[in-house]
This record gives structure tokens, C-alpha cells and sequence, in this order.
């Protein structure tokens, strides 16, 4: 082969290898990723839970974050507020109805803003219903060595919801037993995929 051919084939090589280095994939790491929540009761007090089980996938490019996108499925029947009798009636048809509904999945539809303050748009489906929220998102961290050996990396996001988009809980309706407002943390640690 002589010079000339193998200049298109570097040119070649160099243009994938600097694409591929712009988007990387990450796998969410369920066991060290969740959700906390709160909500006020009534209108006095904040309960506070958590669901864990958090799987997903992000897509992370560097060059163009508005070409990022996240996929996250919560597993609703692990909503834990640390009342046994409380996250009983959590599980059934008045709120989560994990035997109908077993997950809360989030799809990305747009991601902007800089690594570190970003904003995050999605499509979160509570019981069967779909709305489209935002969440503050600080992160990427800087990537670390895991005791596996891959790079992992971890976000923080934040985000409020009112119940009454999503038709939950509406045997609470209106009532000062339930506030309409959640808010919620997402914690993840994702692992890089090669």
C-alpha cells in the first residue's frame, strides 16, 4: 500500500475515532441510584420516601449536550417511606397501583445548558399517565475508576410535579390530608459502557 492510498484510509479512522469520542453510553447503576421524595400532610409536615431500582441508560456527548439524552425506569414497587401500613396503601389502586403499573418510566425529549447546570425535559409516566417535566440536573461528576474497572460517573437531578396533572391520588383531591406538590431528587451513578 502506498502513501497515497493510506491517507484517505488515517483520514478515515481519525473522523470515527473523534465521533465516537463525542457521544459515550452509560448504563445507571440501580444499586447505588434513586429517587427521594416529599409531600406535605396535612399542610403541616413533609413525608419524605424513596424508590430505588433505578435502571436506564444515558447517552452523554460532550460536544453537542443538546445530542444527550436519559432513559430511566423506577421501580414503584420499592416506594419506601419507612411505614410499613403507609407504603402498603402506596403500593394499591389509590396511588401507585404497582400491579397494574409497576414502573415509572422518564424518557429525555431535550437536554441544554452546561455539564454541571443542565436542564433536563422528559416524558415521566406516572399510573399510566404522561406528562412532560423539568428537571435541574447538577452533573455529570468528573468520571472515576470503579471497583469494576470502569469509568463511572454521577448526576443529581431535581424536579417538582403536582399530583393533579397526573390524575394521582385523586381520592385526595383537594384535600388538606395530601398536598398537590411533590418534590424529588434523582440520584444516579452510571457506569461507562465501551
Amino acid at each position: 500500500m502506498n502513501r497515497r492510498s493510506l491517507l484517505p484510509l488515517t483520514l478515515t479512522l481519525f473522523t470515527v475515532t473523534v465521533a465516537a469520542a463525542q457521544s459515550s453510553t452509560w448504563t445507571i447503576d440501580k444499586s447505588h441510584s434513586q429517587a427521594n421524595f416529599q409531600i406535605r400532610h396535612l399542610a403541616v409536615s413533609n413525608v419524605r420516601g424513596s424508590i430505588s431500582g433505578v435502571t436506564g441508560t444515558i447517552i452523554w456527548d460532550e460536544k453537542d449536550i443538546s445530542k444527550s439524552s436519559v432513559t430511566a425506569i423506577l421501580d414503584a414497587n420499592t416506594v419506601n417511606t419507612s411505614t410499613e401500613a403507609r407504603d402498603t396503601h402506596l403500593k394499591g389502586a389509590d396511588f401507585f397501583n404497582v400491579e397494574k403499573f409497576p414502573t415509572i418510566p422518564f424518557k429525555s425529549t431535550s437536554v441544554t445548558g452546561t455539564p454541571g447546570k443542565l436542564k433536563i425535559v422528559g416524558d415521566l409516566t406516572l399510573a399510566g399517565v404522561t406528562k412532560s417535566v423539568v428537571l435541574d440536573v447538577d452533573g455529570p461528576s468528573v468520571p472515576v475508576k470503579g471497583p469494576g474497572g470502569k469509568m463511572v460517573t454521577g448526576f443529581s437531578a431535581t424536579g417538582l410535579i403536582k399530583r393533579s396533572d397526573f390524575n394521582f391520588a385523586t381520592a385526595y383531591a383537594g384535600s388538606a390530608a395530601l398536598g398537590d406538590e411533590v418534590k424529588f431528587t434523582l440520584d444516579l451513578e452510571a457506569a461507562k459502557q465501551p
